[in-house]
């Protein structure tokens, strides 16, 4: 739904191409999706309220629910030229490393994993 179609092999664009031909809401789910992420990227904040219209009898529905219930954070991340996605990425890492040691240590095997053994 979001790789573009130049990054595809060639078996998987016959693939898509067949999964498309039987199921003709998905080409129209998959092009809300590109509009969105334009969208977001161009930080296009007057194109929000016609795209929101425009998911209502998609497959993209429940997403843009969610999007409606909480507007006012998409509409920060739209148009702020900050973002959080570095400190997601480290909380995330962080998370991974503590799941795999689970029962396993205490604090100080953790630092070592994360930080690193001297």
């Amino acid at each position: 739904m979001t790789v573009g179609r130049d990054d595809l092999s060639k078996a998987e664009t016959v693939t898509i191409a067949a999964i498309e031909d039987g199921v003709p809401l998905l080409v129209e789910a998959r092009e809300i999706v590109a509009e969105f992420q334009s969208m977001v990227r161009k930080k296009a904040l007057a194109d929000l309220e016609p795209w929101l219209a425009q998911t209502r009898s998609s497959l993209v529905n429940s997403f843009a629910n969610g999007i409606i219930k909480d507007k006012a954070a998409v509409r920060a991340a739209i148009t702020s030229p900050w973002s959080n996605g570095q400190t997601e990425g480290q909380i995330t890492k962080l998370k991974l490393v503590k799941r795999q040691m689970y029962g396993r240590g205490k604090l100080n095997l953790l630092q070592a994993r994360v930080i690193g053994a001297s």
